[in-house]
């Protein structure tokens, strides 16, 4: 039987959505946000010779440039104030989550509840702040070494570079924090989401057009749209999809009354790991592309770039060493993030200490061995899921010259962030219900 909250998200439609002020104010803040940060996109950093910038973005966009660029909503080819986008706060919040689980300290300031989870975000918030600086300083002397691209070499445009690119990201970090508090959806992955979104009506603008010209025939039209569709369904199920473990609560009697007995379920699910491994993977292979791209701008090449192109050519997109590595660092990435996320001998201990227990296996070590057996087995079957939607555009391009714009990666982040999102609007549009419950029994009550 369907609990009430199931019969009452069953019963949304839009004029339920109509009487929801507060979740339209919600989704207007969301949309103005998002403008604010397109229009970002289009404004270029001082000192910039763009013509120039554009013949050296040719040369290296093949590396970590062009995914980092595609992330940003093209702000990185126009060399925008938010260049940098925020890419440092997603690397400041890995490494946070990272440290959290080694070092001793963070461990237990992660343990004190909403204080010590303040604390750990403020410090996520220096790291950002370090890493973007790096970062910046590093385009700057890049952009200095790269020939005619700055005007005026020197510290003032180092100086200001720096500036201007860490003040655009902490600008895009705070306009995403105030997007979750304000807004609807995760205000960080909503701007990603939109970064990649931008791309898609050109896209599709020039495959329609590949079509017309005959480069791209009409069936084959349609069986990409058919296969993008199937891929999409097919994360949508994958990312819904979860291992319930049945978790059982003893009955106590305190007098007469006996309270406890209860059940629920936790929740495992198959892709714990979310996009961090195709990520990660990704940019490590990319990385001798990148590096090859700028010593050829600033050097000419020589033996070190001569080198690095014979690593870049193995590692081409497509190659058999391309897909292999690609495949092996989505699997082991897959398998430390997910160890990193959950740790089954601290929920063996939690479920301890409350009293819950799974039916058939003895509290404590032998509940974590249990956790461990099955995340382990789910892992398996998340990683390949990875691997497969993460390879499956690079195969159909180098094998059938598939016009394809979107990478695995970039079609998880749109379709996950685009189900969070959706999934927080029926929540609001649930406590909207509620409230209208709530008033309707207020006033039957008062008329009695």
């Amino acid at each position: 039987m369907a609990s009430a909250a199931e019969q009452l998200a069953a019963n949304i439609n839009f004029g339920a959505f109509g009487k929801a002020k507060e979740l339209q104010k919600r989704i207007w803040f969301t949309l103005a946000a998002l403008i604010v940060y397109r229009l970002g996109t289009y404004i270029p950093i001082p000192g910039i010779n763009l013509d120039a910038y554009a013949a050296v973005f040719e040369n290296t966009q093949k590396g970590i440039l062009g995914m980092m660029n595609m992330f940003s909503g093209g702000a990185i080819k126009r060399l925008a104030i938010f260049t940098l986008n925020v890419m440092p706060y997603i690397s400041a919040s890995i490494i946070m989550q990272l440290m959290t689980a080694t070092v001793p300290t963070l461990e237990a300031l992660k343990k004190e509840g909403e204080t010590g989870r303040k604390t750990i975000n403020q410090y996520t918030r220096y790291l950002t702040v370090v890493l973007a600086t790096v970062q910046a300083f590093g385009i700057a002397k890049g952009l200095e070494g790269s020939q005619g691209v700055v005007g005026n070499p020197g510290l003032f445009f180092e100086a200001t570079t720096v500036i201007t690119l860490v003040g655009g990201t902490m600008f895009l970090m705070w306009l995403g924090e105030q997007v979750t508090a304000r807004g609807v959806g995760n205000g960080v992955s909503l701007i990603i989401f939109a970064g990649i979104v931008a791309a898609l009506p050109r896209a599709m603008f020039q495959t329609l057009d590949m079509a017309r010209v005959g480069q791209f025939s009409f069936i084959g039209l349609l069986l990409l749209a058919a296969l993008a569709i199937a891929v999409v369904l097919f994360i949508v199920f994958i990312e819904r999809s979860q291992r319930r473990l049945l978790i059982q609560y003893p009955k106590r009697q305190q007098g007469n009354r006996v309270f406890g007995g209860e059940s629920s379920f936790l929740p495992l699910k198959l892709n714990t790991a979310g996009v961090i491994p195709p990520i990660f993977a990704s940019s490590l292979l990319l990385l001798p592309a990148t590096l090859a791209g700028f010593s050829q701008n600033a050097t000419g090449g020589g033996a070190w770039g001569d080198a690095l192109r014979t690593v870049v050519a193995a590692l081409g997109r497509g190659q058999p060493l391309y897909l292999v590595s690609y495949a092996a660092g989505i699997i082991f990435f897959g398998f430390f993030y997910t160890s990193i996320m959950f740790n089954p001998e601290e929920t063996a201990d939690n479920l301890r200490k409350n009293g819950g227990f799974l039916p058939g296996i003895r509290p404590g070590k032998r509940t974590a061995e249990y956790l461990d057996y099955v995340l382990s087995r789910l892992t398996v079957i998340g990683v390949i899921y990875l691997t497969a939607v993460c390879l499956l555009p690079v195969i159909l391009v180098n094998a059938y010259s598939v016009p394809f714009y979107l990478g695995g990666t970039s079609i998880l982040i749109v379709v996950s962030v685009t189900m969070d999102t959706v999934a927080q609007i029926q929540s609001h549009l649930l406590a909207h219900q509620y409230e209208g419950l709530i008033k309707k029994t207020k006033m039957r009550g008062r008329r009695r």
